[in-house]
């Protein structure tokens, strides 16, 4: 058996095709992240990879679109997620496939 920390892992990331990883993989990628409210994250986009979400706890926008607890939201690739956060947000967020380097940001 492997044990690892999340603190040893890289933005809440811990499976996928980078390190440090609990599980590597190019198939796909897995994130458990936390949003304080108000924070700025960068309007982007990937170009290989779709993200499938699960909004656990919280309130967000992205786009015109207004999330809440319990929603999952699935983002295409070249689909730009603007997202907003109106309350702290826990998210659970899947990636495939796991591609390095597919974050494009828009000014």
């Amino acid at each position: 058996m492997k044990v690892m920390k999340m603190s040893e892992m890289k933005g809440g990331w811990f499976t996928g095709d980078f390190e440090p990883t609990a599980f590597r993989t190019k198939d796909f990628e897995v994130c458990y992240k936390v949003h304080a409210k108000g924070e700025q994250w960068p309007k982007h986009y990937h170009k290989e990879a779709t993200e499938i979400n699960y909004l656990i706890r919280g309130r967000m926008r992205i786009g015109e679109t207004e999330l809440e607890q319990g929603d999952i939201f699935v983002i295409e690739p070249n689909e730009v997620a603007d997202p907003e956060f109106h309350e702290e947000c826990e998210l659970i967020v899947v990636k495939t496939p796991s591609v390095i380097g597919d974050k494009y940001e828009v000014d």
